[in-house]
């Protein structure tokens, strides 16, 4: 395992004038390859509060690193720390910090835990933590989970990053004999007739769980606009819910998302802007990027996280490297099976758009001779894949208005769900069906690009 670090130095020249604090350039001695600034010491005083509280030990306490992450040179110590934080109100401090920017978040994290947090970079777009961790101008480490299934371009641009910071990514692999087991048991492609959970726990889950062991506090690339119901709400800071640090236990991890408040594109404006190295995959259509046999393009039209997994539902968008994102209250919303569900505002509101009941799509399936085909979506309101392709579906309707092909929506989720499956060919949400002439039998639309031209062709083809 190596250990990340980064020089202050490279970048003094460009902040160093700012008149702001946060961009003051200290003095400090300089250790090996990286200079140690002399930041104000960590408050002593614990906030009092009752809610969920996170204990959080000296950074020059003695570490407990069993199969984890390791330093690369173990005669490097972190920065001496005067005082000790016996407890913090991580709620407080994420509400605090709601509206700070990526930079500041990123500073103050590696400002409270030093050598003990680290970076978890996936090769993706979440190369913009480690450019907002250079900008602070302190150490700090990164590491990533190589599964042993990436694409060719990740490993490439893994070597990029390294080259283009200075630094080493501590790689974290899977147990051997648990994939033997998993190839030899299951075969190489087994996701793609049970599920992906059970591949992302031996390669991913399990590495990852090591290697927080061996840290107070890790940085994710997590983003609010990311991901359907999963990610929705996550804060810029919390205790983590599911992975424990190197003290072991509820509450002994730290995890931090500091762009969890930026959108897509923004992100793509700052790579852009601070001319950061990006993975060649982005530009041929990827844009969330995972193990090459679960990962493909995007289409028009498409949620960028339906490039992931994109044979299962979209509740299954979600590795398990997150999954504390999760809520309970969510989870019957999220496998379509909540009575609740139906608080959620509809989708595909248009005098264009036919709302159809249970009833009203069974009578449609039983007509042998129907005097005008029929394009129904199934959809969920809740399905962001739905959302997104709202716009295109109604402007299709509108345009089909008068033609004589009508235009329809069934929700296929709750108590929906099981029917649509058996007999409306329902794999994800969402699903269109056509339903032409002289027909009883559906056509589903094969493709995922959902946008005008490609919907209305397919309409053309088949009426």
């Amino acid at each position: 395992m190596a250990f990340a670090v980064t020089s202050s130095t490279a970048i003094a020249g460009s902040i160093s004038s700012r008149s702001s604090p946060f961009y003051e350039q200290p003095k400090a001695p300089q250790f090996g390859s990286f200079q140690l600034l002399d930041r104000s010491p960590l408050p002593s005083t614990p906030v009092n509060s009752s809610r969920r509280r996170c204990a959080v030990k000296p950074l020059n306490a003695e570490p407990k690193r069993n199969d984890s992450i390791v330093p690369f040179a173990a005669t490097m110590v972190a920065p001496e720390v005067v005082g000790k934080v016996e407890a913090e109100d991580f709620e407080q401090l994420a509400k605090d910090l709601e509206n700070a920017s990526p930079l500041e978040i990123m500073d103050k994290a590696l400002e409270k835990f030093g050598n003990d947090i680290a970076i978890a970079f996936s090769g993706a777009e979440d190369v913009a933590l480690i450019e907002y961790a250079n900008l602070t101008g302190r150490p700090f480490r990164v590491f990533s989970l190589d599964t042993g299934r990436l694409n060719p371009e990740t490993y490439k641009f893994f070597d990029t990053v390294e080259k283009h910071y200075g630094i080493r990514i501590e790689y974290m692999f899977p147990d051997a004999v648990e994939v033997q087991a998993l190839v030899r048991t299951k075969g190489l492609f087994s996701f793609y007739e049970d599920g992906h959970q059970e591949c992302c726990r031996v390669r991913k889950v399990r590495p990852l769980r090591r290697a927080l062991k061996g840290l107070r506090a890790w940085i994710t690339g997590q983003r609010k606009d990311q991901s359907p119901g999963t990610r929705s709400e996550i804060p810029v800071v919390q205790v983590d819910p599911v992975f424990e640090g190197m003290d072991g236990g509820i509450g002994s991890l730290v995890k931090w998302n500091p762009v969890a408040n930026v959108e897509g594109h923004d992100i793509w404006n700052f790579l852009r802007a601070m001319n950061v190295p990006v993975n060649s995959l982005h530009s041929q259509g990827y844009i969330s990027i995972g193990c090459e046999p679960c990962t493909r393009p995007v289409l028009p039209g498409q949620h960028e996280r339906e490039g992931r997994w994109w044979w299962e539902d979209a509740k299954a968008k979600e590795c398990g490297l997150h999954k504390g994102n999760i809520k309970e209250e969510n989870l019957d919303q999220l496998n379509g099976n909540a009575n609740g569900a139906a608080s959620v505002a509809d989708i595909f509101n248009s005098q264009s758009v036919v709302s159809l009941t249970r009833t009203g799509i069974e009578n449609l399936m039983k007509l042998e001779d129907r005097r005008e085909p029929w394009l129904v979506v199934l959809y969920a309101p809740w399905c962001r894949f739905c959302q997104g392709m709202e716009g295109s579906y109604v402007e299709l309707a509108e345009k089909l208005a008068g033609t004589g092909v009508k235009v329809g929506k069934f929700r296929a989720d709750g108590e929906q769900k099981a029917f649509a499956q058996k007999e409306l060919q329902l794999g994800s949400f969402p699903t269109i069906l056509l339903f032409p002439k002289h027909s009883s039998w559906p056509i589903k639309y094969p493709s995922e690009k959902r946008d005008v031209d490609s919907l209305m062709a397919f309409v053309n083809a088949l009426q």
